[in-house]
């Protein structure tokens, strides 16, 4: 089994929010969980989704704030192991080309 989740957990506030974010990140280390950060929330994955919700409850909670944001969407695949790179892989392959651009 691979559970999938795309995490994003921010503070609620004006100015940056890039040392906090990051401190969400840093929580995640704790668990056996894979995760890239990209610009709009963090790609995590691991063997269930009990995991998942463990860190993602960690991330959260290691946010400072008066009101912090959490979205999380989780993918449970309960029958085949299939990784974020290779959901990524099947589009590409419909596509014939990467799934990035750059203008």
């Amino acid at each position: 089994m691979t559970a999938i989740a795309l995490l994003s957990v921010a503070p609620v506030i004006e100015d940056s929010m890039s040392g906090e974010v990051a401190k969400a990140v840093d929580a995640l280390e704790a668990f056996d969980v894979s995760y890239e950060t990209n610009p709009m929330g963090t790609v995590i994955e691991a063997e269930d989704a009990a995991t998942l919700f463990e860190a993602a409850q960690a991330a959260h909670e290691a946010v400072d704030g008066d009101r912090v944001s959490t979205v999380l969407k989780i993918d449970d695949k309960r029958t085949a192991d299939v990784s974020a790179e290779d959901k990524v892989e099947a589009v590409e392959e419909h596509l014939g080309r990467e799934a990035t651009h750059e203008r």
